[in-house]
């Protein structure tokens, strides 16, 4: 079941008994009573998409030398699987109870084996959070809930290359206050039980795991201080920055120095060189010179380091680096060329000389904006896949080109109707305009889930953040 689908759709039902609640009733004048509908009615009623075209894609993954296979995970709409190339996608995951998506991994040494982390880390006002980590065994057919319920939003999870059964999950947390389920967690027995193995304090969660691809005793976690309130955020604490262990995740200790911002820092993100492991990068949220309460400011945006973390050099202010750190804070490197830098944020920028220099593009050349994800084929790092708040776009070229792809995911933030016959839906979709457009049309199939064409449905002004509602008599 698509959740914005679900929410437009039972809206629409509850519509049917409102619109018997006629302005004298509202008020308390007398009126004959409103006619009880059977409960046994609603059990006839089944689910369409009526669209509008869809976005948000939050996390995205593939199978290395396969070029065919790839999943991708929605903000509030599961996750999808293409075996075609991305030609065609199936819905995999609407019998589960989550829909929000943060984080996707499949296994090394075993592609059947997928794992969904829950709840998104590109954090938002008005986001969706999850209740736990999924794993698939059968290549996403069927999935079992293995918990960390309380997670909240998991925004990486890393697998053991060598052993399919020690998964690694980086926990933000629910991120609306001090929670204690936040830090890396740690299973060696696939799933069946976690072992928190570092938790930095209950303000501070992960948002960034990365795993050494020549060692996996080596990872690098970024952790973040971060509190949302209706009001705005509250990015940075004392406690955040990079955390390395050495023993597989056993220990690990909190880098600072060595040529690195002092605390307090805000978000992390991290990337190691494929072809290099020694070469380490981190994003850092410093405010770009903004005093942090008494502090003194700092500025910066990337770091990086030749010696596995040991010691560190700023290497760039460039603020396409990270964008809006909260939302964004991602980047890749090439498999086969450890300068070769990938910066998603709300542009798309490219760097061949580790950061220092940035190419930042645009237009059709880009794979879309408000990019979130990404993932490089290991064997074949002209073959890539970015999710972003327009779609999912693949690249065999080496960005070359794009195929840019919209599933029926869009991310609605309101719903109402209008009285008209038959009645037409309106709201707001994530990253786009207000929505109008026909419940029905003899152009759709009706219950056989063909969508209303994108051609009936228009804007009617405003944004993602406002509300479409029509008067109830023009």
């Amino acid at each position: 079941m698509r959740t914005w689908a679900t929410r437009a759709s039972l809206c629409a039902s509850l519509a049917l008994v409102l619109s018997a609640l006629t302005p004298a009733a509202v008020f308390g004048q007398q009126r004959a009573p409103v006619p009880q509908i059977d409960p046994a009615l609603y059990s006839q009623l089944t689910w369409r998409t009526i669209g509008p075209a869809g976005n948000r894609v939050s996390a995205v993954v593939g199978i290395p030398g396969d070029p065919n296979t790839y999943y991708i995970g929605a903000a509030s709409g599961g996750i999808w699987k293409t075996a075609d190339a991305g030609l065609n996608w199936e819905p995999i995951f609407d019998d589960q109870t989550a829909q929000s998506i943060g984080s996707l991994a499949i296994s090394p040494s075993d592609p059947s084996t997928v794992w969904a982390g829950s709840g998104e880390a590109c954090v938002r006002s008005h986001i969706s959070v999850g209740n736990g980590i999924y794993k698939s065994t059968d290549a996403g057919r069927t999935w079992t809930h293995m918990g960390l319920e309380n997670s909240g939003r998991i925004a990486e999870v890393v697998i053991d290359p060598l052993n399919t059964n020690t998964v690694f999950a980086c926990v933000l947390g629910h991120a609306y206050g001090p929670q204690q389920e936040r830090g890396v967690y740690r299973t060696t027995d696939g799933g069946k039980t976690w072992e928190r193995v570092l938790f930095a304090d209950e303000n501070t969660g992960c948002t960034a795991l990365v795993m050494d691809p020549s060692n996996p005793r080596v990872l690098f976690a970024g952790m973040w201080a971060i509190e949302i309130h209706t009001w705005g955020r509250e990015s940075g604490g004392m406690n955040g920055g990079i955390y390395a262990s050495r023993d597989g995740g056993t220990t690990w200790r909190k880098l600072e120095g060595n040529g690195l911002p002092r605390p307090p820092v805000g978000k992390i993100g991290l990337a190691i060189a494929r072809s290099n492991p020694n070469r380490v990068y981190a994003q850092i949220e410093t405010g770009d010179g903004v005093p942090w309460k008494d502090y003194e400011p700092q500025s910066g945006q990337l770091w990086s380091s030749e010696d596995g973390g040991l010691t560190w050099q700023l290497v760039s202010h460039d603020r396409n680096i990270m964008g809006r750190a909260h939302y964004y804070t991602h980047m890749w490197v090439s498999p086969s060329n450890e300068f070769e830098t990938y910066f998603l944020s709300g542009s798309y920028a490219v760097s061949r000389d580790g950061g220092r220099t940035l190419d930042v593009v645009g237009g059709r050349a880009a794979p879309g904006g408000d990019n979130h994800d990404m993932w490089i084929d290991p064997t074949n790092p002209d073959r890539m896949i970015v999710g972003n708040d327009g779609g999912v776009s693949i690249s065999t070229t080496h960005g070359g080109s794009w195929m840019r792809i919209q599933l029926p995911i869009a991310q609605m933030y309101h719903v109402t109707m209008d009285n008209e016959i038959p009645y037409n839906v309106l709201g707001n979709k994530q990253d786009g305009p207000s929505y109008r457009g026909p419940s029905n049309s003899r152009a759709s199939e009706g219950a056989s889930g063909t969508p209303i064409p994108r051609s009936m449905w228009h804007t009617v002004g405003g944004g993602e953040s406002g509300w479409a509602t029509p008067d109830p008599e023009d």
